[in-house]
């Protein structure tokens, strides 16, 4: 039987304690990108995110809003749902932990790893920031490391524990048979050598509070949110889990060791087939601070979107970042991209070009002018997740083609070869720049006269037909 040329793509789903940041915002920018991409190769593409929802630290919050945790968790994913079609993106589900086919799955699998489950008591530190006990270890001062402003928490109660020291050994070799399981490289090696430390079983109930899926062997027991939160790859999957298993995981740094480590082991403890690849990013900071609720809404998608519009967000998240590594949204280089870039080089040849085609048409001829766009190259640097690399060689080709509108003055000689050539590139570029700057495009497609559906189309010769002159795409900020 032939497989399926499907792509599942997921992102963290967003703990709703809090209100959406450019911080969220930037793992959903990126996978929209690459779903978009998969999408123009032609492949049956699956993008799911969604928001995290049970656990103590809502339990909290809705109390300290005077709410119900069921009208708060409401309120809360409303404002996810927004903040993401602010920023055009294109989900296939919006998943939320409190759906009912997510909880009766979460049962359910509870239910089928029972030879993997014990009844114990456990005492240590537990921090309500990260839903997690910690280690000495893990420990900067006596505090979280990522929650330094939290007090850590002593606590002994009775719990049921998963036993996830049976697969310490399995996961060590799973690392070592496939070493693009997890990315990048700095992060797997980390996980690595905490595993080669030893395993503890983990604790996977909670009886202090009752905001989260009943255990089903125990109706004193809530089954512990990372616990119900990872299976949602699982449950969003489609009916008969269709497009499982994932083949992209984009999640923060903060939630690696989740990911790396206790999902794979759940997953092998139920004999489900493993995701194909792990992708760990960094954090942003805002304009050089550490992104808080005390910054408000000036780190709100919405309030940035209204600024500076959708797509000079998104080109700028995938341009100026290494993805992997922690990075400053700056809005000063914001506006330097979105001037120099967007506005100056691709804005001007759009305007430039479509007005003259307008005025001279365009006499369709052979375009010597892509042999010098490394398609390839870019191809293969999306693949390797190098988003601002290949945006880099996309305008090094804008800039080949400005150069040849100042090289053949079309306005002077009323070539309709040479604007041919420049219009079929814009074709090109077009397509190529898509994913990332999607209703930006449309409107060029409309401007030129051609559709965007597949990457495929850059080799097909643009039709001739009549160009209407292009509105200012991106006025400067």
């Amino acid at each position: 039987m032939k497989k399926r040329n499907k792509f599942y793509i997921t992102t963290a789903i967003d703990y709703v304690n809090a209100s959406p940041h450019i911080g969220h915002a930037y793992q959903k920018i990126i996978a929209d990108i690459l779903a978009r991409w998969n999408k123009l190769q032609g492949k049956d593409v699956f993008f799911l995110t969604g928001t995290d929802e049970h656990g103590q630290k809502i339990a909290l919050s809705a109390k300290e809003y005077g709410k119900t945790e069921k009208q708060f968790v409401d309120e809360m994913s409303k404002k996810f749902i927004e903040s993401w079609k602010f920023l055009n993106i294109n989900y296939n589900r919006f998943i939320r932990t409190t759906d009912k086919d997510h909880e009766k799955f979460v049962q359910e699998f509870v239910k089928k790893i029972k030879k993997d489950i014990y009844k114990g008591v456990y005492e240590g530190y537990y921090c309500v920031g990260c839903e997690e006990y910690k280690t000495e270890k893990e420990l900067i001062d006596g505090k979280c490391p990522y929650h330094l402003n939290k007090k850590i928490e002593k606590i002994k109660e009775e719990t049921y524990f998963f036993k996830l020291s049976k697969y310490q050994e399995k996961l060590l070799k799973i690392y070592e048979k496939n070493p693009n399981f997890l990315l990048p490289e700095e992060r797997k090696n980390e996980i690595i050598n905490r595993i080669k430390e030893g395993l503890r079983d983990l604790s996977i109930t909670r009886t202090n509070f009752s905001w989260g899926i009943q255990f089903p062997f125990d109706k004193k027991h809530v089954i512990y949110v990372w616990f119900d939160a990872l299976l949602n790859y699982l449950s969003g999957a489609g009916r008969n889990k269709k497009y499982w298993p994932a083949d992209l995981h984009l999640l923060g740094k903060d939630n690696g060791w989740f990911h790396g480590v206790i999902w794979p082991a759940m997953l092998l403890a139920a004999n489900e087939e493993l995701p194909k690849k792990i992708f760990v990013h960094g954090f942003l900071t805002f304009n050089g601070n550490k992104i808080s609720k005390s910054l408000g809404n000036v780190i709100s998608p919405k309030i940035l979107v209204e600024k500076y519009s959708t797509d000079s967000i998104r080109y700028y998240i995938a341009r100026n970042f290494v993805f992997g590594e922690d990075g400053d949204f700056s809005e000063e280089k914001l506006k330097e991209k979105h001037n120099n870039e967007l506005a100056n080089k691709l804005g001007n040849l759009i305007s430039r070009i479509s007005t003259l085609a307008e005025r001279y048409g365009l006499e369709k001829c052979e375009n010597k002018l892509l042999e010098k766009l490394r398609l390839k190259e870019i191809e293969k640097l999306i693949e390797n997740y190098e988003l601002d690399k290949a945006l880099n060689l996309i305008f090094e080709f804008i800039d080949i083609c400005n150069q040849y509108v100042q090289d053949k003055k079309p306005w002077e000689t009323h070539n309709k070869k040479v604007l041919y050539e420049l219009a079929d590139s814009i074709k090109s570029i077009t397509i190529l720049l898509y994913s990332f700057i999607p209703e930006s495009c449309e409107k060029i497609a409309k401007t030129f006269g051609f559709e965007i559906k597949s990457l495929k189309d850059i080799d097909k010769p643009l039709k001739v037909g009549k160009i209407n002159k292009s509105e200012i795409l991106f006025k400067k900020i």
